[in-house]
């Protein structure tokens, strides 16, 4: 039960992918294209996990691939957080 938390953190940082606005801060159409395939990896990913999650109890492999994902994925929504402030910091130098 407490690697639900896993998908909703997944959710998480699908919703701050959504976020960005690449055009608006002027970013190369090469990094929207990688963004948009990690929203896809990270789409198939949660899949797999909700199937995970119900057979966690089971399986102590899955049990320890859940911890390894949930590490990733914290990781992963600190690398999404400092673009986000990075691109703030581009938006607000342009604005002023």
């Amino acid at each position: 039960m407490a690697d639900a938390f896993v998908s909703a953190l997944m959710s998480s940082i699908l919703a701050n992918l959504d976020f960005f606005s690449l055009e608006e801060i002027g970013l190369a159409r090469s990094l929207k294209i990688e963004l948009e395939g990690l929203e896809s990896t990270l789409t198939t990913i949660q899949v797999v996990l909700q199937d995970a999650e119900e057979k966690q109890w089971k399986s102590e492999a899955i049990k320890n691939w859940l911890g390894k994902l949930k590490q990733t994925a914290y990781d992963m929504e600190d690398v999404l957080d400092d673009f986000e402030e990075e691109a703030t910091c581009v938006l607000l130098k342009y604005d002023t």
